[in-house]
């Protein structure tokens, strides 16, 4: 008969330095801090929530309400967009048609803006051609897409070469946007710093009947890139 003795499976939950107290110690923790917070665990986890929230904001995402009708009628007074700021934070630069929200000081005014951005660095940017369209680095562009309707593309005319690390921006609803054009004779020559950019306007939020993603259209797909630009 075999009398060898048979190994036995320990309970590893109950050998020291395990994952098991680990554990327990974490939730002994929540329950301290659940029982010291007032409200409990529903503070606690609002609590946690808004620092994730707040986390998102710093890092990641930004909400911006639209506080004029500049980008009428894509973007509302009122809406809330969602800006993404890490789009343009691993080498990739603003685009034409984008939709972007910066910082004005110094530029605008001391308040952040969104603007659709028209022309990025060493673009030669003109109003108008004979079809009243502007044209950039030559090739005109069909706005109709997103121009506010009955507004032309700019009463102000103008003819400037945008310097590399800079934008120039217009709101959709030109005739109730001030922009670019209107800072011409300003430091800067109303163009935008890259570094200046918050980030890319990705998604509107709210209201939830208006909610959506933003596109970057096609009318600017067909304008070449300006001698010696670099995006």
């Amino acid at each position: 008969m075999d009398t060898e003795a048979q190994p036995t499976q320990r309970d590893r939950s109950s050998l020291p330095g395990t994952g098991a107290a680990e554990g327990r110690s974490r939730f002994a923790l929540v329950a301290r801090l659940a029982a010291w917070l007032p409200g409990g665990r529903v503070t606690l986890t609002l609590l946690t929530c808004l620092l994730f929230a707040l986390l998102l904001n710093l890092v990641v995402a930004r909400p911006f309400e639209i506080p004029s009708g500049s980008m009428e009628s894509g973007l509302r007074i009122g809406d809330r967009v969602l800006v993404n700021k890490l789009a343009y934070r691993f080498g990739a630069g603003p685009q034409r048609g984008d939709v972007v929200v910066f910082d004005g000081t110094g530029y605008f005014g001391d308040a952040d803006y969104i603007k659709r951005v028209v022309g990025v660095g060493g673009d030669h940017v003109v109003c108008c051609d004979k079809e009243g369209r502007i044209t950039v680095n030559g090739r005109s562009v069909d706005e109709s897409a997103f121009l506010y309707a009955g507004d032309e593309p700019s009463t102000v005319p103008f003819d400037v070469v945008v310097p590399h690390g800079r934008l120039f921006v217009l709101g959709d609803h030109r005739s109730a946007s001030s922009d670019s054009r209107d800072h011409l004779g300003s430091p800067g020559g109303g163009m935008v710093p890259v570094d200046d950019v918050v980030g890319r306007a990705d998604w509107i939020v709210w209201p939830a009947g208006h909610a959506g993603r933003l596109h970057r259209p096609d009318a600017y797909a067909r304008v070449p890139a300006a001698d010696g630009a670099h995006g």
